[in-house]
């Protein structure tokens, strides 16, 4: 199958691991969320969720399907991601509130794409808003204080329905052809980052 933008999963968001994980630290994790998700597991078995977590780590583990996988990864990341140049902002304060709304933005396409599972992990976070984690921590903590995102029991952020309010408030998410966010669903409707 050739890789696309369509195609391509994120391992390291299913294995909640940065790109740079070494092998041990992708093997620990791998161990814990397939015990976790293991079908014969009472509480939490998911056989869908425990398919895709042996699918991330056979890729990942094989140094050259890693490589092969790692030299498609970040240009279609980035591809299907990139909101905003923070060098754009003229200052902290609109820099903070452009990081805001583009976390907002994305947790709403997130939403919006897969509404049973909406849910966009810290790590993915850092890296779509190429900001430093103590940034995205405080701008989490603001959004949650706030009611518009939430914490799932995943440990994934996803946006409230206060938060679509909010986001809208704001001009929200609109059609239009630059900065394009694909969706994952066979309409293939375009969807833009009002920024």
């Amino acid at each position: 199958m050739r890789v696309t933008e369509q195609t391509l999963p994120d391992y390291y968001e299913l294995l909640q691991v940065s790109p740079r994980a070494d092998q041990e630290t992708i093997e620990r994790v791998f161990r814990h969320l397939a015990r976790r998700y293991h079908p014969d597991t009472r509480d939490s078995g998911n056989a869908a969720k425990f398919a895709e977590v042996v699918s991330a780590n056979d890729v990942l583990s094989d140094p050259g399907r890693r490589a092969e996988y790692d030299a498609h990864y970040e240009r279609i990341r980035e591809a299907r991601w990139r909101i905003f140049k923070q060098d754009s902002a003229a200052n902290d304060m609109a820099n903070d509130v452009q990081i805001r709304r583009a976390l907002l933005s994305i947790l709403y396409v997130a939403r919006r794409n897969d509404t049973n599972s909406p849910g966009v992990g810290i790590i993915e976070v850092e890296r779509l808003l190429d900001c430093a984690e103590s940034t995205i921590n405080f701008h989490t903590w603001y959004l949650r204080e706030n009611g518009w995102i939430e914490k799932l029991t995943t440990g994934h952020y996803a946006i409230t329905a206060t938060g679509v309010d909010h986001l809208i408030e704001l001009g929200g998410v609109r059609k239009a052809r630059p900065h394009l966010l694909r969706k994952s669903n066979a309409d293939d409707e375009i969807v833009k980052v009002a920024g």
